[in-house]
């Protein structure tokens, strides 16, 4: 039997090995298929999304080349499937772009920073994260009117922060990389007493501006939700109805209502079961009363999301669930298939992996089934609890190097928790050398989205395709 220094070692060793195999300069490679059509990938994702919502995923992944890219994880994936890979595998993110991460709230109610999104979450390999990070940071930088330059340097600047955390996370015990988290409100005022009062002063609108997304992270509670989401009829709380963008079960089904609770019921004490026991006994103390189809986010529009209302003991006691479809991971034609079958089982796991701290009411279900359509594997979470994401589009280029560097440190720790850290730090090494290869990439794919988004808005143009904003 081996001993743990030994195995360290091999581990080491192996990333060296990985290293040889593929040169960290190689990470700038862009290679592109002859035949490729990436308006034809988004056609083909079309047959597992609700057809009228397709031309809304479209019409909102058109606003511009950055919200295209949002939308496009698996034309990426195809264009990574042909690039060298050194083998090196964790469980992936799948879409580690810049708008997934954001603050949320932890069991402990602390605000904390994450990776915010895992549908297209899989194992695969841990640098098909890290550049489509890079590029989303280049290409928001563009739809800020960056110059190269700027581009450039926040792109590199987050790579180096991935590389020195992985380096470090390599150093420490595993259980120090599973308790490491980002508390927000405390990197936030560790970073305000670095700053002078000259700084204070001279940056004191952006200051004001990240104190109030904290503030507004904090009013963002299922209460805030429901007051926004429902109406009061006939002295009952519901959902309203916003059609295409929000409709209530009551509209898409000819069953009675006491028929849709019962399923309802039936659903709900199915997802339960996937909860911890303490977590189903605080889930019993609420009652699913009503249920709206809601269209969400920009790549996942066109597939179901259901929105959950849970009265409780009272009127201030109410929680709000969403039930989001999940369909394989685009990543898997690339990747290899999931080990679980059931796809809301496979983005929780993922998920609860690689996140520091994870929603209490996270779990999966299948449904709803008789009530609406064919079956379908769903995640379930809390529609909003303290859920925020910086706005992209707000940044200048000193304010996204600070929070892509955020993001870098946080996919190296769920890189970390989930694959072989030692190897991956022993494959990246001292140098700046990976970092410039995978902003290289950046940089170029940037030039690929920019295509690609002009591909879609042509083929609207031409009927091939069609967008619309629905209601």
């Amino acid at each position: 039997m081996t001993t743990p220094s030994e195995r360290a070692a091999e581990r080491h060793a192996a990333g060296k090995a990985a290293r040889h195999s593929v040169p960290l300069e190689a990470h700038a490679e862009l290679p592109i298929a002859a035949k490729r059509d990436p308006v034809g990938l988004l056609l083909g994702q079309a047959k597992d999304r609700v057809p009228e919502l397709v031309p809304v995923r479209h019409a909102r992944m058109l606003a511009t080349p950055f919200t295209f890219y949002r939308g496009a994880a698996l034309i990426m994936a195809a264009d990574l499937a042909g690039a060298l890979s050194p083998g090196l595998r964790t469980q992936l993110c799948g879409d580690a772009h810049l708008s997934n991460f954001g603050a949320y709230a932890s069991p402990e109610r602390r605000l904390v920073f994450d990776i915010n999104d895992f549908d297209e979450t899989i194992p695969g390999p841990f640098e098909w994260d890290v550049k489509r990070l890079a590029a989303s940071i280049v290409i928001a930088g563009e739809d800020n009117e960056f110059d190269a330059a700027d581009c450039r340097r926040v792109a590199l600047s987050a790579m180096r922060h991935y590389r020195e955390a992985i380096r470090e996370f390599a150093r420490m015990p595993l259980l120090e990389v599973w308790y490491a988290h980002l508390n927000v409100e405390d990197t936030w005022a560790d970073h305000l007493a670095t700053l002078s009062d000259k700084d204070r002063h001279r940056h004191r609108k952006s200051i004001k501006a990240r104190q109030a997304l904290i503030d507004r992270a904090r009013s963002r509670t299922s209460l805030q939700a429901i007051a926004k989401l429902t109406d009061v009829v006939d002295g009952r709380r519901r959902l309203h109805s916003d059609p295409p963008l929000m409709v209530p079960l009551a509209e898409l089904t000819t069953l009675d209502r006491d028929e849709v609770q019962g399923q309802m019921d039936t659903l709900v004490a199915e997802y339960a079961a996937t909860l911890q026991s303490d977590r189903r006994r605080l889930l019993d103390h609420y009652t699913i009363t009503d249920i709206a189809h809601r269209v969400v986010g920009v790549g996942s529009v066109g597939t179901r999301a259901w929105v959950l209302l849970g009265e409780g003991e009272d009127e201030d006691d109410a929680v709000l669930l969403q039930a989001k479809q999940a369909n394989a991971s685009v990543l898997a034609p690339f990747v290899g298939a999931s080990e679980y079958s059931h796809q809301g089982q496979r983005v929780v796991a993922g998920q609860r992996l690689m996140q520091a701290s994870s929603d209490i009411f996270l779990g999966w279900v299948r449904g709803p089934g008789a009530l609406i359509d064919q079956p379908a594997d769903y995640y379930v979470r809390q529609l909003r609890d303290w859920k925020v994401s910086l706005e992209t589009s707000t940044l200048g280029p000193t304010a996204m190097a600070q929070y892509a560097r955020l993001c870098g440190w946080t996919l190296a720790r769920a890189h970390a928790r989930a694959g072989d850290r030692v190897a991956i730090a022993s494959y990246l090494g001292k140098s700046a050398a990976f970092d410039e290869a995978v902003t290289d990439f950046a940089l170029a794919y940037a030039r690929q989205n920019q295509h690609d988004h002009a591909a879609l808005l042509a083929a609207v143009r031409e009927g091939r395709a069609q967008a619309s904003l629905g209601g």
